[in-house]
């Protein structure tokens, strides 16, 4: 069995939470119907460049209103568009993310995705500490099954070791681009 490499990120309820993405195996993607995440400039840039891997994967409808409006909202979030939805779930939804399952097949799930839905259920605060994302902390309220504690016996610690070290190379690049 491989060995997992311990996380270095901060992460003030790591070890007291647990957490299990369940998709398809229970849930159909319940965060892609109610998520409207924001996209940072250079996500969007990402996305502009390969948006012609992704159209014909999206649903005929969503493909209309990206092709009419793009894939951005007015909407904003943290000072940047969010995500644009169609009949309640995000246009890049179709069965799955298409954003996950077109980076998947070229080897980094994460390549396309907006960060916040990379890193879901981690969190920064307002002082920018990374938390775990569960009913009754701070104050969260959005209503999924998977953010209930006791949904899962899995600890967040193993279940998100791979959004974990997601979240540390975000923090190393940005630390980094903040470094005279």
């Amino acid at each position: 069995m491989a060995r997992v490499k311990k996380t270095t990120l901060p992460v003030l309820n790591l070890h007291e939470v647990t957490f299990e993405c369940i998709y398809g195996r229970g849930c159909d993607g319940i965060c892609c119907q109610n998520g409207r995440p924001p996209v940072a400039a250079e996500e969007a840039a990402r996305l502009d460049a390969n948006l012609h891997k992704f159209l014909p994967l999206v649903t005929d409808k969503a493909r209309q209103v990206i092709e009419r409006d793009g894939y951005v909202s007015r909407r904003r979030k943290s000072g940047m568009p969010m995500l644009r939805v169609v009949d309640g779930w995000c246009v890049f939804f179709n069965g799955g993310c298409v954003l996950h399952k077109v980076g998947a097949a070229e080897g980094d799930k994460f390549a396309y995705k907006p960060a916040p839905c990379s890193l879901f259920p981690l969190e920064q605060d307002s002082n920018d500490n990374w938390y775990v994302r569960q009913h009754g902390y701070k104050g969260e309220q959005w209503d999924l099954f998977c953010l209930e504690p006791g949904c899962s016996k899995t600890p967040a610690a193993k279940s998100l070791k791979e959004e974990l070290a997601f979240a540390e190379r975000l923090t190393a690049a940005e630390t980094q681009a903040q470094t005279p």
